[in-house]
């Protein structure tokens, strides 16, 4: 039962708790009960998410149980790591529908068939108030104020929700009830998922073991790619939009989606660093985004989707059928830069195309309407399907 590699304690890999228990456990041939928790805040799974997903379908493959739990109720408060505002609350049917298209997106990387899927509502609906004092008993203020987020908040005269402070509360007990003996989760999830494991200790049950991976910076290069954020690359995105996005990274973040996003093991990177000392960068990216598109999409797709970037964005190609601007250096919402380039579209018809996905800075989709867009030289607009602009 135990075929992982080297590279899967690594790769990605930013901690082990406890380390000896967890490859003890792995090597015993026991199958065990590995919980991956989802909050259904947004419809789409996004490559950050997939860092996780892989080393699942690896623990899959390997004869382990994975258990895909849908917090339904937890996104009812939502997961206050990395915020520094309380979150909205989703209704019911925002949750749901999000929910529901969660499943086959799970299906492009582990076996459904093979997967527990698991509703945290199945517990905390009929829970009644004596039983949550119960639960919350087992915890104490001071010990959930540590989390850095709380702390900061707290520094800053922000308000904190007395339901945040449930949050960790529920992730642990979710881990009691799916008796879990292994949670995995990204390293913003560290404190909760410690405190599955504490909690699993009062009850009796064998603390679970955690493996905690490192976070994928969103398209934008500074902080995690993250659903509320709008920074994020789909795993269900059509091949030539995921081709795009991977083309708009920095390259300082090219080494980090090599392993998280990739899946490159530790002698591929060490070329792959090799050779950005030498190379432009854009060919390297131009494999990275080859790389990630096939993952998902196959090899025929990933080429096409190389090739249409190379003939609409290629600087040698794109001259016959691009109108030059000269726009540099300025900045620009989205409704008022359709306008700019085409006088012939009014304010109404502009919204229409941004809200409706019309609209794509250097293949990339811009559907936020107070989003702001600063033009570079070579930056590529596209308006609709037929108008594409370069910035000179």
């Amino acid at each position: 039962m135990n075929n992982l590699s080297t590279d899967f304690f690594k790769n990605g890999v930013l901690d082990l708790i406890d380390e000896k228990s967890l490859r003890d456990r792995l090597a015993s041939g026991e199958k065990l009960r590995i919980k991956f928790g989802v909050d259904p805040t947004r419809p789409d799974i996004h490559l950050g998410h997939a860092v996780v997903l892989w080393k699942l379908k690896a623990l899959q493959d390997a004869g382990h149980t994975i258990i895909f739990l849908i917090g339904d109720y937890t996104t009812k408060i939502g997961d206050p790591s990395g915020v520094n505002t309380t979150r909205p609350i989703l209704s019911d049917s925002e949750i749901k529908v999000n929910a529901d298209t969660y499943f086959e997106q799970v299906g492009k990387i582990l076996d459904i068939d093979k997967t527990e899927i698991r509703y945290n509502s199945e517990w905390f609906a009929d829970l009644s108030f004596a039983e949550i004092l119960q639960i919350t008993a087992k915890f104490t203020v001071s010990s959930i104020l540590e989390r850095d987020d709380f702390q900061k908040r707290l520094s800053g005269n922000t308000e904190i929700g007395l339901h945040e402070l449930l949050y960790p509360v529920m992730q642990a007990y979710d881990s009691v009830m799916l008796r879990a003996d292994i949670e995995v989760g990204g390293s913003d999830q560290r404190f909760n998922i410690l405190a599955g494991r504490s909690y699993q200790k009062k009850t009796g049950q064998k603390p679970q073991d955690i493996m905690i991976f490192k976070l994928l910076v969103g398209t934008d290069g500074k902080i995690k790619m993250s659903k509320s954020k709008d920074n994020y690359i789909a795993i269900t995105e059509s091949a030539d939009n995921m081709f795009g996005k991977i083309m708009s990274i920095p390259d300082s973040a090219l080494m980090e989606y090599f392993e998280l996003a990739a899946n490159y093991g530790e002698a591929k990177l060490l070329e792959i660093k090799k050779r950005l000392d030498g190379e432009n960068p854009k060919e390297i990216k131009m494999l990275l985004a080859t790389e990630i598109v096939t993952i998902y999409h196959g090899d025929a797709a990933a080429k096409a989707a190389k090739d249409e970037f190379t003939r609409v964005f290629s600087n040698r190609e794109v001259s016959a059928n691009v109108i030059e601007v000269s726009l540099s250096g300025k900045e620009y919402l989205p409704i008022d830069l359709i306008v700019a380039l085409d006088t012939t579209v009014s304010r109404s018809d502009a919204r229409r195309l941004v809200e409706q996905g019309g609209l794509k800075i250097d293949s990339v989709k811009i559907t936020a309407l107070d989003e702001t867009i600063k033009l570079a030289v070579g930056t590529i607009v596209q308006i609709g399907k037929l108008r594409v602009y370069k910035i000179r």
